[in-house]
């Protein structure tokens, strides 16, 4: 059982990717989470009021078998098979995040300065919480898809479009971390 606790190497998790590629590609099916908010949405009944929401959702409950899937196996690979959930980043991240603030940078998975409960009575850390999902949502509305959707499913199927996007996120993730995140904290 060792091997499972520890992170697979890109040419094990890159195949096993690939195949899942192929064969929702063999079947029609265009993988995507931010996808599912759509979904969702329709189920719940936004269609009766927003144009974009009107489409054939059932079409699409594969795909919310494969968000239920990632959110039970997150589970069970985060409480059952993981030994040391700490997240392996550079140590000269470590004290750069340490300088502007996140004492638990290197020790946990998400700094606890911005995502325990008790960050969310500094009413900064909403405000950025908040700011943050919106314009996470705008932007993969906007680009017709989210990261995995565009780097994984798109850039698989050689769209030219998820290649733009992908590219966008890489610079847009460039200027946040260099400019604006130290601006913010």
């Amino acid at each position: 059982m060792d091997w499972i606790y520890k992170p697979w190497p890109w040419y094990v998790a890159g195949p096993i990717i690939a195949f899942i590629m192929f064969l929702l590609i063999m079947v029609g099916k265009n993988f995507g989470m931010s996808s599912n908010l759509r979904t969702l949405c329709t189920i719940c009944g936004a269609s009766s009021k927003v144009e974009f929401f009107k489409f054939d959702w059932k079409s699409q409950k594969w795909n919310l078998v494969v968000v239920l899937g990632a959110i039970i196996g997150g589970f069970i690979g985060s409480f059952f098979l993981s030994d040391d959930t700490t997240v392996a980043i550079n140590p000269d991240t470590i004290l750069d995040l340490k300088s502007l603030g996140f004492k638990s940078a290197g020790e946990t998975y998400l700094p606890i300065e911005l995502f325990d409960t008790s960050a969310l009575l500094i009413i900064k850390n909403v405000f950025v919480l908040i700011i943050g999902g919106i314009l996470v949502g705008f932007g993969a509305r906007y680009a017709g898809g989210c990261t995995s959707g565009h780097a994984i499913s798109g850039l698989s199927n050689l769209q030219l479009p998820s290649l733009i996007a992908v590219i966008g996120f890489f610079i847009g993730g460039l200027i946040m971390i260099h400019f604006l995140f130290p601006l913010i904290f």
